[in-house]
């Protein structure tokens, strides 16, 4: 299916996690810690709407919204190779942070896995009736990220 060829599509923001990163590999100042309130948004697409008459119940993901929360609000994320994890780690033991450990913590890898999250999520929840095509991560109103993509089951 392709996804232009869909009469229906929504999607669903979910605003404000207060969380900080590096980029340990940057040459510049994005190697240092540093935060921001990201921002996230969910494009979805439907084979069928369903019996009210929606492309996704917007009040039957909050599943979704609480894996955002654990993940991002109020944490520290680090790449899974950063040369400091042994110390990020000390101080989460202390409860200086809390700490997620992630393959890349930018935005472009963000999208990927909360499009992943998205249609784990839906293809379990909706039976294959509804996927995620689109996510965008924002780390601010300037810079942002996406991923596109339908999933191979859709």
């Amino acid at each position: 299916m392709d996804i232009h060829s869909s009469k229906f599509s929504c999607s669903k923001s979910y605003e404000d996690f207060p969380c900080s990163h590096r980029q340990w590999r940057h040459d510049g100042h994005c190697r240092f810690v540093h935060g921001y309130s990201r921002t996230f948004t969910f494009w979805f697409t439907a084979k069928e709407l369903d019996k009210n008459g929606f492309v996704v119940d917007f009040s039957g993901l909050k599943p979704l919204e609480k894996r955002l929360k654990e993940q991002f609000d109020h944490t520290f994320l680090v790449n899974s190779d950063d040369p400091l994890l042994n110390y990020w780690r000390k101080l989460h033991d202390l409860d200086a942070l809390n700490l997620k450990i992630m393959d890349n913590v930018g935005m472009e890898y963000s999208s990927e896995m909360i499009w992943q999250w998205a249609n784990e999520y839906l293809k379990d929840n909706d039976k294959e009736r509804t996927c995620c095509w689109k996510t965008e991560s924002k780390e601010n109103k300037s810079n942002s990220a996406s991923y596109e993509r339908l999933p191979e089951w859709f």
